[in-house]
């Protein structure tokens, strides 16, 4: 039998007309898939952006008040807030767009992936998602009203940290901090329920607990976490340990004592998360008087990025019942940025005001063409690292000369001492943040052991604390991050590193200045334009470290920090 063959050409032919063909079907479907889900968005934005309004503002409203019924109406916003991230039917879309691979515009592709992890997370039983949200708000609510009786006084936990920072009584500074400790008992049940039922929907979806759940949809791999944090310590326990040893015979002098007698109520801190003084500079006598906020508004708009509007809208200063902690939100992701702190005249409050401004610029000048999904953060360490960036100059010589107008002798006085006040701040902050990183890690994995035993071991092994003889008390839970704000803390240290690759890259390539530690950027409006220009305006456009290599030329490296503070 016969075979009838075609002739080369019209093979060819075929061949191209098929694709082509091919071709024009899938840029008719790519573009289908993409105009599709243009309309998801549409849809999406109109019901999130007026709620997360409403939610945003009325968590703002319950923290200045401590009223129970704001609380409540917090509660019941982000309820129906969580409800628009729980739809079944909305998370089937959004898994068909991503698994389609048609959606390739790199914007629309970056909204794509930010909203599928933000669903994901909620692709729980919507019962449970409440439960957990009245939890962590009642629990919120507690921490906000709690005052800690000091000999029968009630205390707020600025009043603790005063006594702590400046009492020489060693059985007052016990008394001080074990009637902040109180707090502990009074969450600690409610916040081993909540870690129970963040694990029971982590695992619904998929994750082996909450803690892996949070870093994967956050765009972090666990392990890599876990590797950056054997590094660091590793960097810093050594340099840690023999601060550490300057620190206790200086503590042991200052109370009268000998160092094997110290007690963690004798660090001047609550966690022993922040340096005691024992160089000799009173950083708070600089600071007496001072008006923290003018100071603040002064600074950020010398460098550009101007705040007083937003210092506006937000509640600074202490009264009864108001959250007593600092925070910075967007409400609308417009521009009402606000700040909620409980101002003193004292250093660390100072720190605090430039640390939330810094959060607080970040969110101003985000660029608002962006989608609004996009129009927020690369990532929350990329925040907290520019907070850090500006907190930092708090204590800075230079700073305080450009901004406080100290003389060249004061500068001078203060100079080696300032460095290295800021020197022991960074490396007690990075062994307390190992402590509450590796503890919540351990709590997710096992709730059901015990907690009061892992903290203490973890305290002792990365604080070089002495555990209270006999102490069997939930400590742990006094610390409202482990509740409130679950597995972020990590974010604070991955700040700290992505802070001082900021600094030196501000100082280096954009100041070009020849003394890379004597800085302020005091008055250098260059500063806030390269921010705003490549970390602000970006927004959540990048993955964080494509961001962080645009903007510095490197990637996340933690060598920029060591050089800093560790070499």
């Amino acid at each position: 039998m016969s075979r009838k063959m075609f002739h080369p050409a019209f093979n060819a032919f075929f061949i191209l007309l098929f694709s082509i063909t091919l071709f024009n079907c899938a840029s008719i479907n790519k573009e289908k898939m993409e105009k599709d889900f243009a309309q998801f968005v549409k849809d999406y934005e109109s019901k999130v952006i007026p709620l997360s309004r409403d939610a945003d503002l009325a968590y703002f409203n319950a923290t200045i008040s401590g009223k129970k019924e704001d609380y409540d109406r917090s509660a019941e916003l982000e309820i129906k807030r969580s409800k628009i991230y729980s739809s079944k039917e909305d998370f089937e879309k959004l898994k068909h767009f991503r698994e389609s691979g048609l959606i390739s515009d790199p914007t629309l592709k970056r909204e794509l992936e930010t909203l599928y992890n933000a669903y994901l997370e909620n692709q729980v039983d919507e019962k449970r998602l409440e439960e957990i949200i009245k939890l962590r708000t009642d629990i919120e609510n507690k921490f906000s009203t709690f005052r800690a009786e000091v000999n029968g006084k009630k205390l707020t936990d600025n009043e603790v940290e005063e006594i702590l920072k400046n009492s020489r009584d060693s059985r007052e500074l016990k008394a001080a901090w074990l009637g902040h400790k109180a707090i502990g008992k009074v969450v600690a049940s409610d916040v081993v329920r909540l870690a129970k039922m963040r694990n029971e929907s982590a695992r619904q979806l998929g994750f082996k607990n909450y803690h892996e759940m949070s870093l994967k949809l956050s765009e972090q791999d666990p392990q890599e976490i876990e590797k950056l944090f054997d590094e660091l310590d590793d960097l810093t326990r050594e340099a840690f340990v023999k601060l550490k040893g300057e620190m206790d015979a200086a503590l042991a002098k200052r109370y009268g004592i000998s160092p094997k007698e110290l007690m963690p109520w004798h660090y001047q801190n609550r966690f022993f998360q922040e340096a005691p003084k024992i160089y000799e500079v009173d950083l708070d006598a600089y600071y007496k008087g001072k008006d923290i906020v003018e100071l603040t508004k002064a600074y950020y708009s010398g460098i550009g990025l101007p705040m007083s509007d937003l210092a506006e809208k937000s509640d600074l200063y202490e009264k009864e019942g108001k959250y007593q902690h600092a925070y910075c939100t967007s409400i609308d992701r417009e521009g009402d940025v606000r700040v909620v702190m409980n101002v003193k005249p004292n250093y660390n409050w100072m720190n605090t005001s430039l640390h939330e401004f810094g959060h607080a610029v970040y969110d101003k000048f985000a660029d608002r063409n962006l989608p609004w999904q996009l129009r927020e953060p690369a990532h929350t360490f990329t925040t907290e690292a520019v907070a850090m960036l500006f907190g930092r100059f708090a204590s800075n010589p230079a700073w305080m000369q450009d901004v406080l107008g100290i003389s060249d002798e004061e500068k001078a006085k203060i100079g080696d001492a300032g460095f290295k006040s800021l020197r022991l701040e960074q490396l007690v902050f990075s062994r307390w943040v190992q402590v509450v990183y590796r503890f919540e890690k351990s709590m997710y994995e096992n709730p059901d052991q015990d907690l009061n035993k892992l903290w203490w071991d973890l305290v002792e092994k990365y604080q070089g604390l002495k555990r209270p003889e006999g102490r069997n008390e939930p400590d742990w839970a006094s610390k409202i991050h482990i509740s409130s704000y679950p597995c972020y803390y990590h974010n604070y240290m991955l700040g700290e590193l992505l802070a001082s690759q900021l600094y030196y890259h501000i100082t280096e390539k954009v100041l070009k200045a020849s003394d890379p530690k004597g800085q302020s950027f005091s008055g250098r409006k260059e500063v806030g334009s390269y921010l705003v220009k490549n970390v602000f305006e970006p927004g959540r456009k990048y993955y964080w470290n494509d961001m962080i290599e645009k903007a510095t030329g490197e990637k996340l490296t933690a060598k920029y920090y060591a050089k800093q503070f560790v070499e």
